[in-house]
């Protein structure tokens, strides 16, 4: 008989292409070395290799491995078009909601999940995180992108990126030749802020560092997006602290964005569901969009929750 590839196969390659290390790439799968090592073999079967052993847990990808990757990706996203195009009934609106300052990529990967669903229309809409989370428990969205979401019993959140604050200098400050930027190296300045409706934990967590390290910062000015805070910048106002996502790709003559040294200050970005949304199409479509982030971020239940068939 000739082998086959299942759902379980083409999903281990992809984590193990991830992880190069099969330590990491079971534990994400939530299988053993053994059981990951025995569904490679299987795939390799074919007759072509996916990895090189580099030793007994770390492996490199081979060409075609790299395009088995590619199109193994595709062949999970044809699987998950299909199960939604079957459930989706008269349940084909989904309302998603993302900041102002959501990074482009975000955006652009729920719209290419959409193209896949001919009958299924996506109405985005921009809102501060806490209209965000508020609108969600309430039931007028769908679902959310959101920075540093509350912890809330009402919500779901699994986390799909890292979101750390930058710093945003006049060209000529003292530090903006440093590859990273302390609060210390800003306590003469005044700071613009984002306001706290547009990012409350974020704004407060920016506080607390600054309260820890003796540095009383002198505020200036409440923005609500990162475009208001840098142009700002550019006036010789203050300096701006502002989220990644923001940041990249706004170019402002006589600015510089570089990233904050503290570590505390990098935040989990979340998909954010209402607890008791038992949509099948809203959770299909849910788990199409993580598919696309590295899921090891996300606690093994968070995991289970969404990325369960």
């Amino acid at each position: 008989m000739f082998p086959t590839v299942e759902v379980r196969h083409l999903q281990a390659v992809i984590i193990l292409a991830e992880e190069l290390n099969f330590s990491r790439a079971a534990e994400r799968l939530h299988i053993t070395q053994s059981g990951l090592s025995k569904q490679i073999s299987e795939v390799e079967a074919f007759r072509f290799h996916l990895f090189i052993r580099a030793n007994k847990k770390n492996v490199e990808l081979t060409q075609a491995g790299r395009l088995f990757v590619e199109e193994a990706r595709l062949a999970l996203m044809h699987i998950d078009r299909a199960v939604l195009a079957a459930r989706e009934g008269n349940d084909s609106i989904l309302t998603v909601g993302h900041s102002p300052d959501a990074d482009h990529a975000w955006i652009s990967a729920i719209l290419a999940i959409r193209l896949l669903y001919p009958k299924l229309r996506i109405q985005l809409i921009s809102e501060f995180s806490s209209e965000l989370v508020q609108r969600v428990m309430a039931g007028d969205l769908s679902m959310a992108l959101v920075t540093a979401p509350p912890e809330n019993s009402r919500i779901t959140a699994a986390a799909f990126a890292q979101t750390p604050l930058y710093a945003a200098l006049p060209q000529n400050h003292a530090a903006a030749q440093k590859e990273d930027i302390a609060f210390q190296d800003l306590v003469k300045d005044e700071w613009i802020l984002f306001a706290r409706r547009s990012h409350p934990v974020v704004r407060a967590a920016i506080m607390d560092a600054a309260q820890r390290q003796g540095v009383a910062p002198k505020h200036a000015h409440d923005i609500l997006t990162a475009q208001e805070a840098i142009h700002l910048v550019s006036q010789h106002v203050g300096v701006a602290i502002v989220t990644k996502p923001a940041s990249v790709g706004i170019s402002v003559e006589g600015v510089v964005i570089r990233p904050l040294s503290d570590p505390s200050l990098s935040f989990e970005t979340c998909l954010i569901m209402r607890s008791d949304d038992d949509s099948r199409l809203a959770n299909e479509f849910g788990r199409s969009f993580l598919r696309r982030y590295t899921p090891q971020r996300m606690p093994p239940k968070q995991m289970d929750f969404w990325l369960s068939a």
